[in-house]
Order: structure tokens, then C-alpha cells, then sequence
């Protein structure tokens, strides 16, 4: 069993203990589990997925290319959470020497694929996923942005239901404090001594929990295809680099937080750049280059000119736009 004992003192909580283990049973003779972790994670896949079709449905993407795009997704993206955590981790670490050739090459790959013992990075997840819907929607010809403005909203959801698998595992928690909502925590990764903690999972949580509903109210304002997708790694950066700072459990290039840095990188690059697009959608829409109630794309944002036939383009790019934004304001 993988016991947690948990309190709030601030909050007037006492201790309770959570069991990381939601059911365990035994076939053979051979004893297996199934974790909350893994049970909150499936919730959230099927939170985001259900949001996109959601999504998808008032953008007229079809089920079976969303279906597509998101099986494919998400092995990319468990993929892409160990691979980060592993390189980042020390890949050292999971490489075995000691045997037989074929003995070390084979416990090498149980390490680097061993996801049930733990070690999983979401930055990871988030890259290759994008690069995984890139592909797709590539494949699908559907544009990129479009697929991003409607998926990302649910990832944000995804998250926040995610990280309570962390609080099932005793696990993502800050450095120690004396606030008033500080988390009491023992377990093995505390040497079952109390130590009072930031809950960071539940800072993090509640950061997408926030993002999501304001995101939601936004989204029908935005001015460009790929605006939501942005906001959403802005948003989730300016969380992420500030929470990040207050783990213990942070993964290290040398000296510096990597997810902290990537975080803080993501708005530092996108804020400045969606204010750009912002300006540039104000200026061609006075210009008459922009039909009213179209979305242009950030290409077009970034290289029409009123001087050329931009009008011409703008008109053959965002006829479909246009329908698919009106029937969207008004599905809501």
C-alpha cells in the first residue's frame, strides 16, 4: 500500500490518510493495483477529448478527424512525458551496464519506458503533443490553429484534474511554510516525518481551473485563428514559472528549473506576439483587408499588405472562416 497522511491546520483540517492505490486485487498469485493517478489521468484525457469535440462540432471538423487526431495525440504525449522527464532526470541514470549485453539493453528500455514507477514531466507532453496535432492536422488538412484554438482550452481542464493524481501519490509538493493553507504531508518520500508544505498541486490546479473559465468567456472574442491556442501557453507559462520555483521535485539543467524556464520563455515570446497580432488585425480590418466576422489566420496577419491584393487572398482564405465563426457565436 502507498499511504499518505495529509492535513491542512490552517484550514481547520485535521489528518486524514489517501491511499494511492484505488483497487488491488490479485491474479495468479501475482499481486496488481490500480492507481488514482492513472484513474484521474484517464478522466482527464476524456475531459479534453470531450471538450474538443465540443469544440470541433461549432468549427465543422468532423468526429472521426478528431477521434484521429486525438489517438494519436495522446500516445505521442505519454511518450513525450517520459522521454522529458528521462533526459532532463540524467538518461544515465536509466541505463544498465552491468549484465550481459542483451540483459543491459533490456532492463535499459524496462527504465526508460517504466512509466508505472513514476516519471512523467508534462512540458513534454505539451511539446510533442503539439507536434503530434501538427502532423495531423497537416495530414487531415485542417489548419493547425483552428485544431489549437479548440484543444487547448481542454488540456487546461485535463491539467487541473491531473494534478490531483498528485495528491493521491503524496507527491508535487512545494518547499516548506507557515501560511495559513499550508499542506501537513508524511509518507516514504518525507521518511514519514510531517512536514508542512505549499500544495503546489492544488496551487497549479486551480491556476487552470481560473484559466479555463476565463479562457471560455474570451473565447468567442478572439481576433485570429490561434489566439486561444496562445493564451493558453501564456497563461499556463506565467502559472508555471512562479509555481515551479516552489517544488522540490523540480527537474535541473545545472542550476536552472527547466520547466520554470521554458515556462517563463513561453510568455515572454507569446504575450508580446498576440499583442502584435492584435495591432496588425486592427489595422487590415480598418483597411478593409479583414471581412467582418472572419478570423484571419496568423500568417495572413503577419504578411498582408494593404499596398498588394491581400484583399483578394484574405477573401479566398476566410470564406469558410467566416461561416464557421458565425455558426459558432452562435452555438456560443
Amino acid at each position: 500500500m502507498h499511504l499518505t497522511k495529509i492535513s491542512f491546520p490552517g484550514l481547520g483540517i485535521g489528518e486524514f490518510t489517501v491511499n494511492a492505490e484505488a483497487i488491488s486485487f490479485t491474479i495468479g498469485g501475482t499481486p496488481f493495483s490500480i492507481r488514482w493517478y492513472g484513474i484521474l489521468i484517464c478522466c482527464a484525457i476524456l475531459a479534453a477529448f470531450g471538450y474538443l469535440v465540443y469544440r470541433a462540432r461549432q468549427m465543422n471538423i468532423s468526429f472521426d478527424d478528431v477521434l484521429d487526431i486525438t489517438l494519436v495525440t495522446v500516445l505521442i504525449a505519454v511518450a513525450g512525458t517520459r522521454l522529458y522527464y528521462v533526459i532532463f532526470d540524467g538518461l544515465s541514470n536509466y541505463i544498465v551496464t552491468d549484465y550481459s549485453f542483451f540483459v543491459n539493453v533490456k532492463k535499459t528500455l524496462y527504465n526508460l519506458v517504466a512509466v508505472w514507477n513514476g516519471g512523467l514531466a508534462i512540458y513534454g507532453g505539451i511539446i510533442s503533443g503539439a507536434l503530434a496535432v501538427l502532423f495531423m492536422s497537416w495530414k487531415k488538412k485542417i489548419p493547425f490553429f483552428r485544431i489549437a484554438d479548440a484543444a487547448t482550452p481542454g488540456i487546461m481542464l485535463a491539467q487541473a484534474i491531473g494534478r490531483w493524481g498528485n495528491f493521491m501519490n503524496g507527491e508535487a509538493y512545494g518547499s516548506e511554510t507557515t501560511l495559513p493553507w499550508r499542506m501537513g504531508i508524511s509518507n516514504s518520500s518525507t521518511y514519514y516525518q510531517t512536514l508542512y508544505v505549499h500544495p503546489t498541486f492544488l496551487y497549479e490546479s486551480l491556476w487552470n481551473i481560473l484559466g479555463f473559465i476565463l479562457i471560455n468567456i474570451f473565447y468567442k472574442k478572439r481576433k485570429f485563428e490561434g489566439e486561444v491556442g496562445m493564451w493558453y501557453f501564456a497563461w499556463y507559462g506565467l502559472g508555471r514559472t512562479f509555481i515551479e520555483l516552489l517544488r522540490t521535485d523540480s527537474l535541473m539543467l545545472g542550476s536552472i528549473r527547466v520547466s520554470s524556464m521554458l515556462a517563463a520563455l513561453f510568455v515572454i515570446v507569446l504575450v508580446p506576439l498576440i499583442v502584435l497580432l492584435h495591432v496588425r488585425e486592427h489595422k487590415l480590418s480598418a483597411a478593409g483587408l479583414i471581412e467582418q466576422g472572419t478570423l484571419p489566420s496568423v500568417r495572413f496577419l503577419l504578411t498582408a499588405d494593404k499596398a498588394s491584393d491581400g484583399r483578394t487572398e484574405n477573401n479566398a482564405k476566410e470564406t469558410e472562416n467566416k461561416s464557421q465563426t458565425t455558426e459558432e457565436n452562435n452555438n456560443g
